[in-house]
């Protein structure tokens, strides 16, 4: 055996009795509550043992005599408890939700998307490589959707492209999210809409009201301008609404309107955008409602919100503007991949207390204190483990790069990954939706069991990070998803292997 390999033997034998040990403080923490307990009823049981009648009975006169006492200091504890129970959040549920999925006339193949680019005559011969060589690198498969303005010879952009966009994919998530839970349109009291690019007037929100005749005390919001992330926002905006507003349901649509969005210049921070968006949209069913707990998928356990935006150079790094040939477009920073890690960062920072063992927080704890207190500057930031948290991570499909990032800062697996990963090839980035498609994936495998733990992580301009973590109710039967998940009548066919680089060969 030559040196190399016995160091490589000598390696892996020394990490693999670290995972053991490491495994071992894990269980031994966890349970420290246990081994507390048992060690205090074995020293105890002795003592017990030993009582006789008339301990008992001079314990009881010992209560009579103090009988006021007693009976104010059970009031005081019962009115402590009453407080307690009527200033608790409500519990949010997730009933159901649904992905749309476009038809067969919307499908966009990496070569179709470079004819259309090249049709369109306004790329230089420089500018069609360079979407071309973005498009052999994103991930992306050949059978994402695209509008059908931008399929027409030559594409025909407009307002009521745009529009006829927008109804397809609202309206056709919401008619699946309706008959799925059998939910009646007028029981919706509250609608979220979240679409960062376009936004119409009448808005969306309006065109839903419209469209299922909603009762006309609905709460309705339409967020726009707040990118990828803002469908968590709008999730967090219904979870506090539900705080408000008793008995009701909450709909939430997240989706991103592309017809009027294509960049037709070049700019090449603007290109990689119009590279990687697809269309797509969900609509997702929310209560707080204590009776749909038995039928309701999750239950909303956090939301975490972290924002940048105070940061110039965080503000500027996602943002719309005029190139300077006056075409409009979104332009993405160098510094894009290092502010969202920033961001990531400042976000699991508060995420995670709320969902990691306490094992890991004392390894947390313990790196701050060895930095910050006793200065020791050879000591690296300590990472928490967040698969000891979760089940299951649905990371926001922005691109290839994005999902390499998250995977190398949390040290995912490739079946961590899975779901992202397979979301981008085969819907491109979808936007706020994309973490939709993701959970769906999870579900039409059939991974998710009753009592797991789903993290959906997403970032946005602004620059924002935002956070959701859910557990299941019950246990999902894929055979029972046929309504609203995109995957089921193609789920076989994946996990697929996808290469670093695909050729697009356009004739």
């Amino acid at each position: 055996m030559s040196s190399q390999e016995t160091m490589t033997s000598t390696n892996n034998a020394g990490d693999h009795h670290l995972r053991q040990l490491k495994r071992f403080y894990h269980l031994a923490i966890s349970n420290a509550l246990y081994l507390i307990f048992i060690v205090a009823a074995v020293s105890l049981a002795p003592r017990i043992s030993r009582l006789t009648l008339s301990d008992i009975a001079a314990a009881r006169d010992a209560l009579a005599a103090n009988l006021p006492l007693v009976i104010a200091l059970l009031g005081a504890l019962t009115v402590l408890i009453t407080a307690y129970l009527m200033r608790r959040p409500r519990p949010v549920y997730l009933v159901d939700f649904a992905c749309y999925k476009p038809g067969p006339e919307h499908v966009v193949t990496r070569e179709t998307f470079m004819r259309q680019s090249a049709t369109t005559g306004v790329f230089t011969d420089e500018n069609l490589a360079f979407q071309r060589k973005i498009l052999e690198r994103s991930g992306l498969g050949q059978g994402t959707y695209t509008p059908r303005a931008m399929l027409r010879s030559p594409p025909n952009p407009c307002m009521a492209e745009a529009r006829a966009e927008a109804e397809v994919v609202m309206f056709g998530a919401i008619d699946q999210v309706l008959a799925k839970t059998g939910v009646k349109a007028r029981d919706i009291g509250i609608v979220v809409v979240n679409c960062s690019l376009f936004n119409p007037t009448p808005s969306h929100s309006a065109m839903i009201v419209n469209r299922y005749k909603l009762r006309k005390d609905v709460a309705s919001y339409n967020l726009g301008g707040m990118g990828c992330s803002a469908g968590l926002i709008s999730i967090d905006l219904a979870k506090q609404l539900l705080q408000v507003h008793r008995s009701t349901y909450a709909l939430v649509v997240s989706m991103e309107i592309m017809t009027l969005n294509w960049y037709r210049g070049n700019n090449r921070s603007m290109l990689m955008t119009s590279c990687l968006f697809r269309m797509g949209g969900a609509a997702v069913l929310l209560t707080n409602r204590g009776a749909e707990r038995q039928r309701a998928k999750y239950q909303l356990l956090h939301t975490v919100r972290t924002h940048r935006g105070s940061d110039d150079r965080a503000y500027r790094c996602v943002i719309q503007e005029e190139d300077e040939d006056g075409f409009v477009g979104v332009a993405l920073s160098k510094d894009l991949m290092s502010i969202a890690g920033d961001a990531l960062r400042a976000n699991i920072t508060t995420l995670g207390p709320l969902v990691l063992p306490l094992s890991e927080q004392v390894l947390f704890l313990a790196s701050i204190v060895g930095r910050k207190i006793f200065g020791v500057k050879n000591m690296r930031p300590y990472i928490p483990d967040f698969k000891t948290a979760f089940d299951h991570f649905c990371i926001h499909a922005g691109g290839r790069a994005v999902l390499d990032t998250i995977e190398k800062n949390l040290e995912l697996s490739s079946r961590h990954m899975e779901p992202s990963r397979m979301t981008l090839y085969r819907w491109g980035n979808t936007s706020s939706s994309s973490l939709w498609y993701e959970l769906a994936y999870t579900e039409a495998k059939g991974r998710v069991r009753k009592g797991h733990r789903s993290w959906q992580i997403a970032f946005g301009s602004g620059f924002k990070c935002n956070s959701a973590v859910w557990r299941a109710l019950r246990t999902i039967d894929p055979a029972k998803e046929k309504c609203g998940n995109p995957w089921v009548e193609e789920i076989d066919q994946f996990p697929v292997e996808v290469p670093k680089v695909e050729k697009v060969t356009v004739a």
